[in-house]
């Protein structure tokens, strides 16, 4: 794939997605919003969206360190962006980048477009950290349930009890 195309993944396989994520959630009692919707593949897409379903937009982004021997999902607000610099600094690494895509479909079994908090359900090794941006906390937000023709609303709490829950770390970002 290309930088310029786009995946869209089949209905099945969105569907399948979806529901491991809400079944998660449901195990859980996490209250949720569901829509569906166009695939959507910039945070510009995601605005019209919006105006469907209540929350703060986000985007996640899986970050590497140079020996790929850890993988940082970066939580942030959509009109952020990763300082990757400062985000190394806090994590005690010296240089951080862009995770690929084999890269992201190995660990979290996502696509680009698709990327969420609640890929690392399919992270069974725990390899991935999270970190959240400060002004998430105590926010209701907006995430793709594992496919980018559907957007979830959870509630912050909900979030990191779902993080808490598959047994991975996270720490909120320094500002």
């Amino acid at each position: 794939m290309t930088t310029n195309e786009h995946y869209i993944p089949s209905n099945h396989d969105s569907l399948a997605a979806a529901t491991a994520v809400r079944k998660v959630l449901d195990e859980l009692g996490i209250n949720y919003v569901e829509i569906e919707h166009q695939p959507l593949f910039t945070v510009d897409d995601a605005r019209n969206v919006q105006m469907q379903i209540a929350g703060q937009g986000c985007k996640s982004i899986l970050l590497r360190t140079k020996k790929r021997d850890r993988y940082l999902l970066v939580l942030l607000h959509e009109d952020h962006r990763a300082n990757t610099q400062a985000i190394a600094s806090q994590v005690n690494c010296s240089h951080l980048s862009f995770a690929n895509a084999d890269e992201l479909a190995k660990l979290l079994s996502l696509y680009p477009g698709a990327v969420s908090p609640f890929g690392i359900i399919n992270d069974t090794e725990n390899r991935v950290e999270l970190l959240i941006d400060p002004c998430l906390v105590g926010q209701r937000l907006l995430f793709h349930p594992n496919t980018n023709n559907r957007t979830i609303s959870i509630a912050y709490s909900d979030l990191i009890k779902f993080i808490v829950h598959t047994g991975h770390s996270y720490q909120i970002l320094q500002q």
